[in-house]
Parts: structure tokens; C-alpha cells; sequence
């Protein structure tokens, strides 16, 4: 089963794109909620290279990396990964409004559908306030 979670950023293609790319940025806005955060970030932005984000909870009880790799790139359009045996599509959408960012990935099988959503809505909704923050609105 496939699960989208999408948001639209009214700011530049150019700092959507740099703002998902970049570890520094990452590190900022990768949590799904404010008793986690992301340590550290790496980013390999090329077919069959790699990245990895290590998200932790903030008391240190529980961590993990996410990581995979990029299967397909085309620059201020369209992310492609794989990690683990699921698959990640990311796309950068301009229109009117500002840059719609459309993440659509393979659900796993240990937490419903409504919390996968859930969480990942959440970390877009950060990434979409880090962009704002940093476009100055």
C-alpha cells in the first residue's frame, strides 16, 4: 500500500529544494514531534548515493537511522529512494500558491496507516514552517 502526505510552501523553488537537500537544514526540521530530533544528517544527492538521517527521542531512550538510496534525481522536480525493501517518491511541484512538496512512500507493516500518515505529515509540516522561517514569512 502506498500513503501521500503532501503541503504547499509559499516560497522559491530554490530554497524548497536546497532546504530538503541540505544535513544542516535536515537537522532542523526531520522530527515528527518535539520530544524527538534529528542528530545527524548526510546527504549524497545522486543516483546510488546515499543518505541518512539518525532521528532520536530527546530523553535518549530510542533511536534509529533512516537511510536508503537515491534511485532517481531530477533536480527541483523529482527525489526518488529506496530504503529498506520500501520506496520514497518526493516531488516538487511549482504552481501559484508556492512549491507543493508530495511525498508518496510504501507503508510498513507495524503501525496503522492513520499513524504512519500522521507522522509523516508532521515532519512535512516542519519542513514546511523551516522553509517559511528561513524565506523570512
Amino acid at each position: 500500500m502506498k500513503i501521500t502526505v503532501e503541503t504547499t510552501i509559499a516560497a522559491p523553488m530554490d530554497l524548497v529544494w536546497q532546504t530538503w537537500t541540505t544535513p544542516e537544514d535536515i537537522k532542523q526540521w526531520n522530527a515528527a514531534s518535539d520530544d524527538w530530533h534529528t542528530t545527524q544528517a548526510r546527504v549524497d544527492l545522486r543516483v546510488g548515493g546515499s543518505f541518512c538521517s539518525r532521528m532520536e527521542a530527546k530523553d535518549g531512550s530510542v533511536g534509529f537511522d533512516f537511510e536508503g538510496i537515491y534511485t532517481n534525481i531530477v533536480p527541483h522536480r523529482l527525489i526518488e529512494c529506496t530504503f529498506g525493501d520500501r520506496s520514497l517518491q518526493v516531488a516538487f511541484i511549482d504552481g501559484p500558491q508556492g512549491v507543493t512538496v508530495r511525498e508518496t512512500f510504501d507503508a510498513e507493516e507495524v503501525f496503522s496507516e492513520e499513524q504512519q500518515r500522521a507522522g509523516w505529515q508532521a515532519i512535512l509540516d516542519n519542513f514546511a514552517r523551516h522553509v517559511l522561517s528561513k524565506h523570512g514569512t
